[in-house]
């Protein structure tokens, strides 16, 4: 999916508040406070509610293994004053028998309505296209999910039906609504300023719709 792997620990996005940056075990207790809310659980395909007991360490683990190998990029958010505090999880991976890499993100509730998702969303979007070389990206939201719709329309996503997509830990396939976003489209919102990828070495003190 990517032109070179991740390196883990030295890979940092940075936009105006937030730093995304590959997942650390020390994240492991506001993984499982935060993605354990049922508020945000029950809007994703994998987060089980109650969230069990060594999950977010399995989660981490695997996140950083598809980072240095290029087959995904998971990152957590957190904000660039508090940068070992994360608040959320963006990422995006080529599911099997898709062309185009689909985007997933989860967002803290402490921090909802403050606009984090989407600047968040658009840093990821800027490194997917400026360090791949998909020709688009894929996302796909609960129909009962209004709020995450609009995160994805404010970053360019054009809506491109509905469906059914399969939520184990929801116990079944739900009705979803597909999105797409090209890369030409994508070029031409350039306007919301880029994100800054910093990939120098980096102190443990500096700096993954259905991510989980």
């Amino acid at each position: 999916m990517f032109t070179c792997g991740i390196i883990e620990d030295a890979f940092v996005i940075e936009t105006e508040r937030l730093a995304l940056r590959s997942p650390r075990l020390a994240d492991a207790a506001a993984i499982a406070c935060l993605a354990g809310d049922k508020a945000v659980a029950q809007m994703t395909a994998h987060i089980p509610h109650p969230y069990p007991a060594g999950l977010a360490e399995q989660f981490i683990t695997a996140a950083r293994a598809g980072n240095a190998a290029g087959r995904q990029l998971t990152l957590v958010a957190a904000l660039r004053h508090a940068p070992d505090d994360i608040i959320g999880a963006f990422g995006a991976a080529l599911d099997r028998g898709t062309s185009i890499p689909s985007v997933g993100y989860w967002l803290g509730t402490p921090f909802w309505g403050q606009g984090l998702a989407t600047e968040a969303l658009r840093g990821l979007i800027d490194t997917l296209f400026s360090r791949g070389d998909s020709k688009g990206l894929s996302a796909a939201v609960r129909v009962v999910n209004p709020a995450s719709r609009h995160v994805l329309e404010k970053c360019g996503f054009r809506h491109d039906g509905a469906g059914f997509m399969d939520f184990p830990a929801r116990g079944g396939r739900l009705p979803v609504d597909l999105f797409t976003l090209e890369r030409g489209i994508w070029a031409s919102l350039k306007q919301w300023g880029p994100a800054v990828v910093t990939e120098g070495v980096r102190d443990d003190t500096a700096l993954t719709a259905s991510l989980g």
